[in-house]
């Protein structure tokens, strides 16, 4: 799982990123240089950092190296998200938190990229749909447990309230 990027390591990596083309330690120097006061061996160090981290890799050329991103800008940003999402004690609750605190255009970047991922999920989704979070861990649902004593999820209306996650679908329907 990434950590996330220190000031320094971000500013280094979103050039490259935004760039998208192998640049040596000058380039980058230059570039910061207009923002700030740096010496060429501070980037050089936070560039053989990011290296040995696995965040660039870098081929010799001449008398120096130069260094490529290994993977994209998303793809930081959703390990970043995907690790503190897998940390929550309520993955759900967690959600409705993050989605609250959403711009409009958040919102609409997701609602794109949810229209872009649910045909691939369809096609992903084994017979019979996708499998509630007991099921995928081999117990039963609240739903197929009655507090009454009774078989299968006759259980009223209240237990299957609880075992709803945000917009009022089931356990993972719509992922």
């Amino acid at each position: 799982m990434p950590r996330q990027l220190g000031e320094l390591e971000d500013a280094v990596m979103t050039r490259i990123w935004q760039w998208n083309r192998p640049v040596t330690v000058r380039e980058v120097l230059e570039d910061l240089q207009q923002e700030r006061s740096i010496a060429y061996t501070t980037v050089m160090t936070v560039m053989d950092n990011l290296h040995q981290k696995g965040w660039v890799r870098r081929e010799v050329e001449g008398r120096a190296y130069r260094y490529t991103a290994v993977s994209t800008r998303p793809a930081y940003s959703a390990a970043l998200m995907n690790e503190a999402w897998s940390k929550s004690d309520n993955p759900a609750a967690a959600l409705v938190a993050f989605f609250g605190m959403m711009s409009p255009e958040q919102r609409e970047a997701l609602q794109d990229a949810i229209r872009v991922v649910q045909p691939r999920m369809a096609e992903a989704a084994p017979e019979g749909g996708p499998a509630r979070p007991a099921e995928r861990e081999g117990r039963r649902s609240p739903r197929e447990e009655d507090p009454e004593g009774g078989e299968g999820g006759e259980g009223g209306e209240q237990g299957q309230e609880e075992d709803r996650e945000p917009g009022g679908e089931a356990d993972g329907a719509g992922r």
